[in-house]
């Protein structure tokens, strides 16, 4: 993660904890709780080609219901030739990056999270997006969005 990234991140925090309001304390949702670093990004099973092989990213959650998720592409990361990017420069710097925060619900009765996303690098991609969950042993989540065959493993970071 950048710095440009590592403050918008931040600064979504910031906003939301004046206006996030707070999950439920079940025993599922205290799981959810902290830092979570990616692991995988699979497409029907296989390697998610606008990720490459090894993505990097990071989604948090807090005990007040807010979340924030970062996913960098894996691939070659090059410096902008001047001090503005291109267009050509700003749109690959784009591609299949992914970054957004809101607050986040969770349904334990049919084993979903909804993230309500409030701001997004994509401006097209408010509002909410529902993500089955699987927990696998005390570190892992497995997020699967309801509308295709992905599947995003996750690693706990931090409690």
């Amino acid at each position: 993660m950048n710095a440009r990234s590592t403050v918008l991140c931040v600064l979504g925090f910031l906003i939301l904890g004046v206006h996030g309001h707070s999950s439920a304390q079940s025993d599922t949702a205290k799981r959810f709780v902290g830092t979570w670093r990616l692991v995988s990004i699979t497409a029907a099973g296989k390697e998610d080609p606008s990720r490459g092989p090894h993505p990097t990213g990071l989604i948090i959650y807090d005990t007040k219901g807010n979340m924030a998720v970062q996913i960098q592409p894996d691939r070659s990361r090059h410096k902008y030739a001047g001090a503005e990017p291109s267009p050509e420069e700003a749109k690959a710097a784009l591609a299949g990056y992914t970054a957004y925060f809101g607050t986040y619900s969770i349904d334990e009765r049919v084993g979903t999270v909804t993230h309500h996303r409030t701001g997004n690098i994509d401006p097209g991609g408010m509002g909410d997006f529902v993500r089955r969950y699987e927990f696998v042993g005390a570190n892992r989540l497995i997020l699967r969005p309801v509308e295709n065959q992905n599947a995003l493993t996750w690693e706990r970071v931090s409690p």
